[in-house]
């Protein structure tokens, strides 16, 4: 996995992890706007430059990220999982 995917999904993780606790509400992102982990919980939110040069380069190293996919923050490391949680807060796999 490159970098940058690597800072994205960090970054949605996060934002996730630090938004209300077990919200219902979901969380979107808003285009043009990166998402950027630095560590350690860090989280910036950034304008994205808009040249199509930038949105390619970027394009090149990006991955989807499936459905279903779980952030998570232990030990001060971000982890992602596929599965599910329910409201209790247990953890399925799929």
């Amino acid at each position: 996995m490159t970098r940058m995917s690597k800072v994205l999904l960090t970054a949605a993780a996060l934002t996730v992890i630090t938004s209300t606790a077990y919200s219902q509400a979901p969380f979107e992102f808003n285009p043009g706007t990166a998402y950027v982990y630095s560590g350690r919980g860090g989280l910036t939110a950034m304008a994205m430059a808009s040249a199509p040069k930038n949105h390619a380069a970027m394009m090149k190293t990006a991955q989807k990220i499936s459905n279903n996919t779980i952030f998570f923050m232990q030990g001060g490391q971000m982890y992602m999982v596929s599965g599910t949680i329910d409201p209790t807060g247990n953890y399925y796999r799929q």
